[in-house]
C-alpha cells in the first residue's frame, strides 16, 4: 500500500469512526476533525454512501442522519486492523533502525546523543538508547512549546543544546528539513538518520 492508499485509508477509518460514535455529526464537524476540507469532507461520504458503507436519512430541520451499514461495520473493522498492523510494522521497523544507527554511534566512539525531532520515533529511540549504551542528551525540535519530553529536556534551539557527539533524526513530519536545519550547525558525518524515514542514500541513510 502506497502513502497515499494508506493516508486514504487512515481518512475513511476515521469517517467511519466518527460516524458510529455520533450519527448526528455534521459535515462541518466532520470536516474539522479529520483535518480536511468540507468538500473534501463531503467527497469521502459521498464516496462511502456509494461503496454501500454509510446510510443517509434526512431528519427534521433540514438535517441529516449518519449511519453505518453492515458492510460500512465490516470495512471499519478491516481498517482499523490494517491500521494496526501498519502501526506495530512501524515500531519494529523503527526500533530496528534505530539500533543500526546507535550502533552507528557507538563504532565511531558516539555515545552522548541528540535527538532531532518530538515524534513517536523518538519516543521508540530513547526506548532503545539505554539497550544500546548510547546517553540521549535531550531532544531539538524549534516546533514545539514544550521544554520536557518523556524525561529528557527539549531545546528550541541548536545554540542551547547540551553537549552532544551526534544528532539522531527523529522528526518524521519533515526530516528533510529538519536535516537541512542541522547542516547549518554540524557536519553530514554526525548527522545519523534511521532507515524508517526513507531519506534520500546522499542523505547518510541506514
Amino acid at each position: 500500500m502506497n502513502g497515499k492508499d494508506r493516508e486514504d485509508g487512515e481518512l475513511m477509518l476515521e469517517l467511519l469512526d466518527v460516524i458510529d460514535k455520533n450519527s448526528e455529526v455534521s459535515q462541518r464537524h466532520l470536516a474539522s476533525h479529520l483535518g480536511v476540507a468540507l468538500g473534501l469532507a463531503n467527497s469521502y461520504l459521498k464516496r462511502c454512501v456509494r461503496k454501500g458503507l454509510i446510510k443517509i436519512i434526512e431528519a427534521p430541520a433540514n438535517r441529516y442522519l449518519y449511519y453505518l451499514t453492515p458492510k460500512g461495520f465490516s470495512e471499519k473493522t478491516s481498517l482499523t486492523a490494517q491500521y494496526l498492523k501498519r502501526s506495530f510494522s512501524f515500531y519494529r521497523e523503527a526500533s530496528d533502525a534505530c539500533e543500526r544507527v546507535f550502533e552507528q554511534a557507538r563504532q565511531q566512539g558516539w555515545n552522548k546523543i541528540l535527538l532531532c525531532g518530538m515524534s513517536d520515533l523518538a519516543e521508540i529511540a530513547l526506548l532503545r538508547a539505554s539497550e544500546c549504551q548510547i546517553e540521549i542528551v535531550g531532544l531539538y525540535d524549534p516546533h514545539t512549546e514544550r521544554n520536557r519530553f518523556i524525561n529528557k529536556p527539549v531545546w528550541h534551539g541548536l545554540d542551547k543544546c547540551g553537549e552532544h557527539h551526534a544528532c539522531v533524526i527523529t522528526d518524521i513530519h519533515a526530516p528533510e528539513m529538519t536535516y537541512k536545519d542541522l547542516l547549518r550547525h554540524t557536519s553530514a558525518q554526525r548527522i545519523l538518520i534511521p532507515g524508517v524515514l526513507r531519506l534520500a542514500p546522499n542523505t547518510n541513510g541506514s
